[in-house]
């Protein structure tokens, strides 16, 4: 299929999102007309931000209430578009009805809005890789887009097996409509600046940020797994190339990732390294491990030490990765000034209001 038209229209499902949030910015900054679709458009805690964009005072961003969870919610606002940004999550990842009822509700409203013809589908490595299974990863550990976890394996994640069969689901729609094209986006570990209060209250890496910024930092969190980082506003990138390449195919996969890995209790460290003025109190990060415990932690580091996940798709659309550094500066700025978090600061420090 076509790519979407340069200044065209876009929905972008999950838009008050972390991540929607940015595909929602980026795509008004490049000049695009932009449908953004929340659960409740009045809720004022997760939609202030949108308002406060410049495209919404022109009306070039419009914000429509729609829970994906209600079938026909996106007929009116899919008519018209161009293109399809879904980034929202679901409730019920692991639920295969609960998965194909909601991938329903947006197939049929693509198809039939006479419009769509592209969607680009947020997946997530999780649907790459499996974390559940150390074997498997010993035995296949270079992660690009056309690797699978083991299916069969009973230990895979609802999370990972859901976002698989989302990423199917819409190429399959896509393959059998003839009329428009799925593409999928797998993020690494999202980093980088909330533009909302809310966005700081899940994640989980803002989540997990704005724990060691209060004082609380579990270096145990995710078995030892490090952070695959890649800057959010590079995730949005991403997705837009996605939407206006001409040179993908229905059913591919692009990972965004920046190619940098860092141990959880680093992150916390890397606070007051990137941020010396600001005087955070680092937390205690030493463990009182037994035998059996170090050796497991020792187990879980080699194993992601040897994996070798690549960016090399991502890379041939054009994106230039930030630096990993700059994003969990932004990050963490971005917890204190608009997530309002009060970090746990040294004697003689205090925040500049």
């Amino acid at each position: 299929m076509a790519p979407i038209p340069k200044g065209g229209t876009v929905a972008v499902t999950g838009a008050a999102g972390f991540i929607g949030g940015w595909v929602v910015r980026d795509l008004l900054s490049r000049g695009y007309r932009v449908r953004a679709c929340v659960r409740d458009e009045n809720d004022a805690n997760k939609t202030t931000f949108l308002k406060n964009m410049p495209g919404y005072i022109s009306g070039r961003l419009t914000l429509h209430s729609a829970d994906l969870n209600t079938a026909g919610c996106f007929d009116d606002i899919f008519k018209g578009c161009h293109g399809v940004a879904h980034v929202s999550h679901v409730n019920g990842y692991g639920d295969d009805d609960y998965m194909a009822k909601t991938c329903a509700h947006i197939v049929k409203s693509v198809n039939e809005s006479g419009s769509v013809n592209r969607v680009v589908v947020t997946s997530s490595v999780a649907a790459v890789v499996s974390e559940s299974n150390p074997k498997e990863m010993h035995q296949r550990p270079v992660v690009y887009e056309d690797r699978y976890p083991d299916g069969d394996n009973p230990r895979i994640s609802g999370y990972s097996r859901s976002k698989q069969q989302a990423e199917q689901t819409f190429a399959d729609a896509a393959e059998k409509s003839a009329l428009w094209d799925s593409i999928t986006c797998c993020p690494a570990d999202n980093i980088g600046p909330i533009q909302s209060a809310h966005q700081g209250d899940f994640g989980p890496w803002q989540g997990l940020m704005k724990k060691m910024l209060q004082g609380e930092c579990n270096p145990a969190v995710h078995g030892y797994r490090p952070w695959h980082t890649v800057d959010v506003r590079d995730t949005a990138a991403v997705q837009i190339a996605l939407l206006e390449s001409v040179m993908v195919k229905n059913g591919e996969r692009y990972i965004a990732f920046n190619t940098h890995k860092i141990d959880l209790d680093e992150v916390c460290t890397r606070i007051d390294q990137l941020l010396p003025e600001l005087g955070y109190a680092t937390p205690d990060l030493s463990e009182n491990l037994d035998a059996e415990g170090l050796a497991k932690r020792a187990r879980s580091k080699a194993t992601y030490a040897a994996t070798d996940l690549r960016n090399d798709r991502t890379v041939a659309l054009g994106i230039a990765y930030r630096d990993m550094n700059d994003s969990l500066r932004d990050m963490a700025e971005s917890l204190i000034s608009v997530g309002e978090v009060d970090p746990v600061l040294r004697d003689g420090f205090s925040l500049h209001k």
